[in-house]
């Protein structure tokens, strides 16, 4: 890519997409392109169609996406997989219709089977069952993979396809009822703490470990292999390392410096058991990530603690 080539990041307004723009402007990309889901709505197929038709951009990110956690996931099933379904198939077509030179999608680690050997390699994919809360999000990400090899297939496009763990950062989702276990739990801890509440409900059992990778991180990954990566297959973006649900409570409970009780909620669901990736591919291109969790969840906490008026409204 250079300097002016025209980069459009769908989904500008997420932490994902955010984290995007801060990385391309940070290495000097002065022609980025965004729209606000007002001003294009991604799910319009004759929407989409014009905008790429009158803006023409050179570089895709495919990072706009309705997401959240198990309970969103569970709750709102036909929205998860319409709107995602809708919003890829939009500007993977388009992409290819106005000879885009290169376009990345981000999917999700959910896409893998519930029960598929740890860690997570990328040839894992359609080997099993999905987990049952969040497969529809897990199926119309499998589409956009299948969609970014089919048109490599049938007309040459450079469409890759990327698959960041779980994250977190600046500007995450921190509403109780859609957002990710991690930022829900810095809001319930700093929630507590402020009220000097004697205890704090935790999801499950605790016992299912998860990977958690900064924002930032995956913006930096996504570049360098925009920039040096051509390959047909997937690749899994994360850190390699996980820890249990209970580990992570305990470390965002010191983090915010809440010292009350933690009590699980074990009618509540784990959701997958496990999901490490397995990111040799990724570390054999030569990247690896520089934000530890304890650094990051700091970092995330003073994010909320500058913002929060925004992101509790």
């Amino acid at each position: 890519m250079k300097a002016n080539d025209k980069i459009y990041v769908a989904g500008h307004r997420g932490m994902v997409g955010s984290a995007l723009v801060r990385a391309l402007e940070k290495r000097g990309f002065t022609n980025l392109l965004t729209r606000t889901s007002s001003e294009l709505d991604l799910r319009n197929q004759q929407a989409v169609a014009d905008f790429f038709a009158t803006e023409r951009p050179d570089y895709v990110f495919l990072a706009a996406a309705k997401v959240g956690g198990i309970l969103a996931n569970n709750t709102f099933r036909a929205e998860f997989l319409y709107d995602n379904l809708m919003i890829e198939s939009n500007i993977i077509h388009q992409a290819y219709r106005h000879d885009v030179t290169k376009l990345q999608f981000l999917g999700s680690s959910c896409i893998y089977p519930k029960l598929a050997p740890q860690p997570l390699r990328e040839e894992y994919l359609l080997t099993g069952t999905l987990e049952a809360t969040n497969e529809p999000y897990a199926i119309a990400k499998i589409t956009g993979i299948k969609l970014c090899e089919a048109y490599r297939d049938q007309y040459d496009c450079n469409f890759i396809s990327v698959m960041p763990t779980n994250l977190y950062g600046y500007g995450d989702n921190y509403d109780l009822q859609n957002s990710h276990v991690l930022p829900a739990l810095i809001r319930k801890f700093h929630e507590a703490k402020v009220q000097d509440k004697p205890f704090v409900e935790a999801w499950g059992t605790g016992s299912p470990k998860r990977e958690f990778l900064f924002a930032d991180d995956l913006a930096d990954a996504c570049l360098y292999l925009m920039e040096h990566y051509n390959g047909r297959e997937l690749v899994n973006i994360g850190t390699g390392e996980d820890l249990s649900i209970r580990e992570l409570t305990e470390l965002v409970a010191q983090t915010v410096g809440y010292d009350g009780e933690i009590r699980w909620d074990t009618s509540k669901p784990d959701g997958t058991p496990r999901k490490l990736m397995d990111v040799s591919k990724l570390h054999g291109t030569g990247w690896r990530h520089t934000i530890e969790l304890p650094e990051g969840i700091r970092l995330a906490y003073e994010d909320f603690l500058l913002n929060q008026e925004v992101y509790v409204a």
